[in-house]
């Protein structure tokens, strides 16, 4: 039998950082159910110190998932291990990741302390999270800047204190994977106790290296991996989940280890995580891109039809790509609707909700023939966005374009109860449509992105907006979906005018400092 190689996604506390990527408890809960399907077997929640709702969250996904372990950061501080012990108390299995920085530039520049002062600050972390379970991972933040030596000595000394997972985090994506992979391999060999402790690595794609240096560390003996769905993270993302997974399960010849991921619910997790971040997958992503089996070229074409394996390497039905579903459209009942979703993990907590999620499909359906999973993931997170401390509300949309004039547009929204109108010019239908919005609702943000993606294909597939605004350094994303792409752009710039006027604590920061 080969090791197993433990799945450790943090997706929901590394991804969320991304700037704009926050989500809603609920949301969270609905990634966490995903990925418990997923089988992943250690789901990184949240920070619980970072905000109040940031602890809401992690709480709500401990008392939600079942089977998966389900875990908290918190720094190597008494008040935060305190607040992950909490918010995971409902936990069937809970586990608590401390850290505090290593290399001499953190230790110097942001800690502002000794060698002999951050290994009394781990072994206290360490024994305060064995309080609360006896699950405890620590990580020497910057390890891939820190000096070899002291690692050995920190690491064997949080060892002895009760951690059980050490994970190596290459935190700014500095790291080179044959460099990486030694330096594992070394520390597992200098450290009297390792084999006390499963060996971890969390990677940063900075130079587009995460998923090698994660790989490398795995052939070094590294038998957990931080992932990420999507790669999703700061900067330039983590070490993407799928690509791991696929890696391992495709090169048994190479990897002396498996995992116990379900990979045939991929696809739909990717599409999930992309539909309520806001942030599309482009279309030749390894694995989840659209293009990630396509094949253009004739001599591939013709490979693939003699015999899969010639430009195959997986079958897309692995992954989720292709499986048999229910066509839905405006025929379609209240049961077959209700299957569907619940055969994509969306579970309704009232029958209020599953009939406004109904009415919403029928509406859709009238406008366009057939009705995809991606549109009811857009559906449902539209759906939710909008109950979330929803102050701001589209009633009419009206605009103008004709050639050789100024585009206008004419806007009524429901602002805090009450119906204002209000009129824009711009550039274009869209541009006329978002300055008409922001005479009303007069955040003064900046708007620092404006994506479209077509949801599905054909003309009348649903567009799904993305706008991303900026206001005193708070960054929000907001996401709308129609089959009018104007309409779906109007959308879009509400929901992130209401996470705007959401108080501020309510929202995740960009925590500073982290693995």
């Amino acid at each position: 039998m080969s090791d197993k190689l433990i799945i450790f996604d943090t997706t929901l506390r590394d991804g969320e950082q991304s700037p704009g990527a926050s989500m809603t408890r609920d949301e969270k809960v609905r990634i966490a159910k995903a990925l418990e399907r997923l089988r992943v077997d250690v789901i990184e929640a949240g920070f619980p110190a970072a905000s109040p709702g940031d602890f809401e969250a992690v709480q709500a996904v401990a008392r939600a998932v079942r089977e998966s372990v389900v875990c908290g950061l918190a720094r190597a501080l008494d008040r935060d291990i305190d607040q992950a012990g909490e918010a995971l108390k409902d936990a069937k299995r809970a586990r608590i990741h401390t850290f505090i920085a290593t290399s001499p530039i953190h230790m110097q520049r942001k800690l502002r302390m000794e060698q002999d002062q951050v290994v009394e600050h781990a072994v206290r972390a360490v024994k305060r999270a064995l309080q609360y379970t006896d699950n405890v991972e620590f990580s020497p933040e910057d390890a891939g800047r820190s000096e070899e030596d002291f690692l050995c000595r920190i690491l064997e000394a949080v060892i002895d204190a009760g951690a059980t997972t050490l994970n190596i985090p290459d935190t700014v994506g500095y790291s080179l994977p044959e460099q990486f992979g030694a330096t594992l391999r070394r520390l597992r060999e200098r450290i009297p106790n390792s084999d006390k402790a499963v060996f971890s690595v969390h990677c940063h794609n900075d130079l587009g290296l995460a998923v090698a240096n994660s790989l490398s560390a795995v052939l070094n003996g590294a038998r957990q991996v931080e992932c990420t769905i999507n790669g999703l993270g700061e900067r330039a993302g983590n070490a993407a989940l799928e690509e791991i997974v696929m890696a391992v399960k495709t090169r048994k010849d190479v990897f002396p280890c498996h995992v116990d991921i379900d990979t045939r619910e991929i696809v739909v997790c990717s599409k999930l995580v992309s539909s309520i971040t806001g942030f599309p997958v482009q279309p030749n992503k390894a694995i989840v891109g659209a293009n990630a089996f396509a094949h253009e070229s004739g001599i591939h074409q013709d490979g693939v039809l003699k015999h899969r394996e010639t430009y195959e390497i997986m079958r897309a039905e692995d992954v989720g790509w292709t499986a048999n579903r229910m066509v839905l459209g405006k025929h379609s009942g209240r049961n077959a609707f209700k299957t569907r979703v619940q055969e994509l993990g969306i579970e309704f907590t009232s029958e209020a909700e599953l009939n406004d999620a109904f009415q919403r499909f029928k509406e859709l359906a009238d406008k366009k023939h057939e009705i995809f999973d991606e549109d009811l993931q857009a559906l449902i997170t539209e759906a939710a966005s909008e109950a979330e401390d929803e102050r701001v509300r589209l009633v009419s949309l009206k605009v103008c374009s004709e050639t050789g004039e100024v585009p206008c547009a004419r806007v009524t929204l429901r602002f805090d109860h009450q119906e204002v109108t209000g009129t824009g010019s711009g550039g274009g239908a869209v541009d006329a449509s978002l300055k008409a919005i922001e005479s009303l609702v007069d955040t003064q943000s900046h708007l620092v992105l404006y994506s479209v993606n077509s949801i599905t294909t054909g003309t009348d597939a649903q567009g799904e907006v993305t706008v991303r605004l900026e206001k005193g350094g708070r960054i929000v994303n907001g996401q709308g979906a129609d089959t009018d792409i104007v309409i779906a752009s109007a959308k879009a710039y509400i929901n992130a005018v209401n996470k705007l006027l959401l108080p501020r604590e309510r929202m995740h920061p960009q925590v500073a400092g982290d693995v």
